[in-house]
């Protein structure tokens, strides 16, 4: 069976690049985000050759150099997102995307998705789970290091695991049928099967291994709002010893409680989501320099929820407010995350100015979703900054973003390894 409208988005996927790579690049910024000093200076020039950045100063010159005179814009280190799904799309509701669509169409949504999140300026994704679409991820990881589609860097984690009757083992089916339908996570009850998961991620090529340490929304407790705690400190150490021999970090889906203590325990190196952090798991997260991706905006209310839906989403955005602040003052390490796939793809933006809102300072949100990330990924000595030897993932924005972080709403320039996606 034809699918026109999938050839359509692979040519334009393919025709999206113009950069010629090998060439000198040399470009004039009008205003400079150093991100790891968190300062502005003005009139900096960046010379590119290849995928590499290979001097940063003033009034630079190169003979050869093509010229892109961002003068008048504000430059700064392409955007990375810790928290993503390009496997998913928003519109699948209640309906697993497992069970209704083919992982070949799921790894196009994938290729759109990359695209979208590269032109809203995030040159690097991690993303966290392809839920249930086979390995669609690495795919779509492997095809954009090939150079045979253009999208951002992107790091992956194929299959979660999780637990019998946890997040991501679907319920409510006939026994007869329970066992034959694909889940979107791999299922370990025991630590044989857990390091087994691993052994086979790691045999598929993942970057990194997820982990579901809580349940879900419907599984937490809606008079004590506590939620469920899928793992025992001993199986989250399993898991991550497992993980680390392979050189590979592990990422827990944890919303707080015991569950999230756990994780932490357990010595996972990030954890996702994380709306119930009491100070006893903010405080050994500090200490062991945990990681936490917050993912806050997707938790908001959705448009036409019932009443009682809408209260019980605005006491997880309140008590995700708290913890977003208290771990703030306390020093955690917040990497930038959306979730996006939960939310429509391209709309980083809405993330940190939730951030802003919530307290943070311009600057320490870009500083969040460019060092920070680059930090998470352990990539901090080649991504995250605009500096010599940094690979050429750079973007421009009109406006001053570190005093209005309304300014990423639109993103006019972005660049990847060297290559311009976007110029307007």
């Amino acid at each position: 069976m034809n699918h026109p409208k999938l050839l359509i988005l692979l040519s334009a996927l393919l025709l999206s690049t113009f950069a010629v790579q090998g060439q000198q690049i040399l470009i004039r910024a009008g205003r400079f985000i150093d991100t790891n000093q968190k300062t502005v200076k003005k009139n900096v020039d960046i010379l590119v050759e290849g995928d590499r950045i290979i001097k940063v100063g003033k009034n630079l010159k190169s003979a050869s150099a093509s010229i892109i005179d961002l003068s008048d814009k504000t430059v700064l280190p392409g955007l990375i997102d810790g928290h993503t799904h390009i496997c998913l799309t928003p519109d699948y509701g209640s309906n697993p995307p497992v069970l209704y669509k083919t992982n070949t169409y799921r790894t196009m949504e994938a290729f759109k998705a990359a695209k979208q999140v590269l032109m809203a300026g995030f040159t690097t994704i991690r993303d966290v789970d392809n839920e249930g679409a086979d390995m669609a991820d690495i795919a779509v990881r492997d095809a954009i290091n090939e150079g045979m589609f253009f999208g951002p860097r992107i790091f992956v984690s194929g299959w979660a695991i999780s637990i019998t009757g946890g997040h991501m083992n679907l319920t409510g089916l006939r026994p007869s049928i329970d066992k034959k339908v694909e889940q979107l996570a791999i299922i370990a009850d025991n630590p044989d099967d857990m390091v087994a998961a691993i052994r086979d991620q790691r045999k598929a090529g993942v970057d990194f291994i997820k982990i579901y340490a809580t349940g879900t929304l419907r599984h937490i407790n809606r008079q004590t709002m506590e939620p469920l705690s899928q793992l025992s400190i001993e199986e989250v150490e399993v898991m991550v010893n497992e993980a680390r021999r392979w050189g590979m970090d592990v990422a827990a889906h944890a919303y707080g409680g015991t569950g999230a203590y756990h994780a932490v325990k357990g010595g996972v190196h990030s954890l996702e989501h994380g709306m119930f952090l009491d100070d006893k798991i903010l405080d050994l997260m500090v200490k062991n320099g945990t990681f936490w991706c917050p993912t806050m905006t997707v938790y908001l209310p959705d448009e036409g929820a019932s009443e009682e839906d809408i209260r019980f989403r605005n006491r997880i955005v309140a008590e995700h407010k708290k913890s977003f602040q208290r771990a703030m003052e306390k020093g955690v390490n917040i990497a930038f995350g959306t979730d996006i796939g939960s939310m429509p793809h391209g709309e980083g933006w809405r993330e940190m100015e939730r951030m802003v809102n919530y307290g943070m300072l311009p600057m320490d949100a870009i500083h969040s979703a460019t060092v920070m990330g680059a930090k998470l990924l352990r990539k901090n000595d080649e991504l995250g900054q605009i500096k010599e030897g940094y690979f050429a993932d750079i973007i421009a924005v009109d406006g001053n973003p570190d005093e209005d972080i309304k300014a990423f709403r639109s993103i006019s320039f972005v660049m990847v390894n060297g290559n311009v996606a976007k110029n307007e």
